[in-house]
């Protein structure tokens, strides 16, 4: 019983990730929005998709001890932040050096 629960639970985790792919990719794909529309859109696509990971596949909900899941996931999405945002801030970096001199003025003003 418990095998063709957890099968069960495999397959709907699997169908629900390829809908929340191919639905972004599809809002991406086909322009349907721009700017900070499509990236707030593609977080909250980004976020479901980490729980549909997290409670299908991990099994994080159904853990005995969820302390420790919990100090895990904290630190995992701490590295995550940091991974992330730096990686932002050193492309902003990098394209601020590149730009020309006529192109920081540009820039600079609002």
């Amino acid at each position: 019983m418990s095998e063709q629960v957890t099968t069960r639970t495999y397959v709907a985790g699997f169908i629900l990730s390829i809908i929340l792919t191919l639905t972004a990719f599809k809002v991406v794909d086909d322009g349907l929005l721009k700017g900070w529309g499509l990236t707030l859109t593609l977080i909250a696509f980004a976020v479901v998709q980490l729980l549909v990971q997290l409670l299908f596949f991990l099994h994080l909900d159904k853990e005995r001890k969820p302390r420790q899941n919990l100090m895990a996931f904290a630190f995992m999405a701490m590295v995550l932040l940091i991974i992330v945002l730096g990686s932002l801030w050193i492309m902003d970096n990098l394209n601020y050096h590149v730009m020309g001199p006529e192109e920081i003025i540009q820039d600079e003003i609002p």
